[in-house]
This record gives C-alpha cells, structure tokens and sequence, in this order.
C-alpha cells in the first residue's frame, strides 16, 4: 500500500519536473512527453528483462500482448487490461477503465488536457518492454472520459 502511493507521487513528480524546466529551456508540450516516453522506454526495456528471466519464450505476438496485459500490467499497476482488442494485422488496443495515474484526477471534461501528460511514460514503457521481448511498434495513448484510457499498439512489420 505505501510503496503505491510512493510510485504514484514519483510518477506525478517526475511529470511535473519535466514540464517545469528553466524558463529558458521550457520545452514544447511533445518534446516534454517525448522525454517522458523515453525514460518509459528504457525503464520498460530492463524491467521486462528481469520479469522474464525464468520464463520460456512466448510462440507469438499474442501471447506477449497477453502477458502485457495480465502479467506486466498487474506487477506494475497492480490490476490487469479490462480489455484487450486486435485486428489481427498487428494492431491491438488495450483499454483500461481506471488508469492509475489518471484514477486521481476528477471525473469529467475540465482535466482532459492534462492526462496525456501522465499517458507518455506507460507508452514508453510498453514499447520498451515489447522492444526488449521482440516486437516493433509504436504505442500511442488516448483519453476520452476520465479515468479510461486506451493504448494503441501498431507493430512494424518488415
């Protein structure tokens, strides 16, 4: 229960450090979740490689997006996908009606500016972790109603 609360007030912090940068240096709104994505990405590429140290290998794309939404997305926000989607050509949505990061926020229309903001270190951090498991992609976040959101994975192929 504390370690929840630490994780989610370093999230928050790390969030608004990245936002609020020297007035000389202040950065774009994209280049700002860019930097988030990217500490996402190398935190999700290491620790996928420690949760599947003594794992077998997964035999295919669905499987991994299965482990990412059962097995990753309890250990690290402690609940699993409510929903996971795909078009069978490499395109999966994961929807999860009560994100953690946005959980906090008040429910309605007011916020909804803000959330991409806490959407670009679990971007990165998916990413990372199917880039450290094999698969290339590009993972894409979208909010329309507070505390839902739902992750887009288009994998490259070729």
């Amino acid at each position: 229960m504390a370690e929840d609360a630490l994780f989610d007030f370093i999230h928050m912090e790390v969030v608004a450090y990245v936002f609020q940068s020297s007035e000389k240096e202040k950065p774009t709104e994209d280049e700002a979740i860019s930097k988030l994505e990217h500490m996402g990405f190398t935190t999700g590429y290491r620790l996928v490689e420690r949760l599947t140290r003594e794992s077998g290998r997964y035999k295919d794309e669905l499987d991994i997006m299965k482990y990412i939404c059962k097995d990753l997305w309890v250990t690290v926000y402690k609940k699993q996908i409510d929903n996971l989607r795909t078009n069978h050509q490499g395109v999966y949505v994961l929807h999860d009606n009560r994100f953690r990061f946005l959980s906090h926020m008040a429910a309605g229309k007011q916020y909804l500016q803000y959330a991409p903001r806490y959407l670009g270190f679990t971007c990165g951090l998916v990413r990372g972790c199917l880039a450290n498991l094999g698969v290339t992609c590009v993972v894409t976040a979208e909010v329309t109603q507070l505390p839902a959101c739902k992750f887009q994975i288009q994998v490259q192929r070729g």
